[in-house]
């Protein structure tokens, strides 16, 4: 995934607003949470910044399979709430009020069994009437083949042009970054190869009903890709 540029990764996510998502989710979390309690959870928590916003009203944990950007994260969050792990098989070993797994990440999934796993696991840590919030990635209809990305960085130590070509093979989107980044040591080239599940409104949906939740879905979410809120009924 991010194992070449973790380092760069927040820079290169900087245009991301983490305080204004992270209010927009705290109210949909009050607004449907019903276990009472403050414990949350956020799977694929990358460099910690949403879960560093949580830490405002919840009492925090952390999961992602990459332990560069769970190192990084150790700088605001305390490492022993950090944890490495699959989101599809991790355990914590304790349940949680809330589970998070936002900006996409869930569709690291890039097929249905995968994602119906994933989705079980997360809900299997949750407390009844603890809610999921699930981010999704683009739908199939959203996705175009052949589109050009173009990101850039523009620091005084620092500068960082990324390009990608969307793919598409199947049910699954490709992006090939390439990555041409400047520091005071020298410039040098990254490539990285990203894959993600293309999956429907309905089986992100029937993943979450199976798994006994009952969602409701805002189509615009923190960054108007959508996002799914389920409650744990038993």
């Amino acid at each position: 995934m991010f194992t070449k540029t973790a380092q760069f990764y927040d820079a290169v996510y900087s245009f991301k607003d983490y305080p204004q998502e992270a209010e927009r989710i705290h109210e949909v979390i009050e607004s449907h949470l019903k276990s009472g309690g403050t414990d949350l959870v956020d799977v694929a928590c990358g460099t910690g910044k949403h879960l560093f916003e949580f830490t405002k009203w919840f009492n925090v944990y952390g999961v992602d399979l990459d332990p560069e950007l769970l190192r990084i994260a150790a700088g605001p969050i305390q490492e022993e709430r950090l944890y490495e792990g699959d989101m599809r098989t991790f355990d914590l070993g304790f349940k949680v009020d809330i589970v998070t797994c936002l900006f996409s990440s869930v569709a690291y999934m890039t097929t249905i069994d995968e994602l119906r796993q994933a989705v079980a696991n997360l809900v299997r840590h949750l407390k009844p009437g603890g809610v999921l919030v699930l981010e999704p990635f683009l739908y199939p209809e959203s996705w175009t083949p052949g589109f050009l990305h173009f990101l850039h960085v523009d620091e005084p130590d620092l500068k960082i042009a990324r390009m990608s070509r969307s793919e598409q093979s199947g049910r699954v989107a490709i992006l090939n970054f390439e990555y041409l980044i400047g520091t005071p040591e020298g410039v040098f080239r990254e490539s990285e190869r990203h894959e993600l599940g293309l999956f429907k409104q309905s089986e992100y949906e029937a993943a979450m009903t199976n798994c006994g939740l009952q969602v409701d879905y805002d189509p615009i979410g923190p960054m108007g890709r959508g996002l799914f809120v389920g409650v744990k009924t038993d």
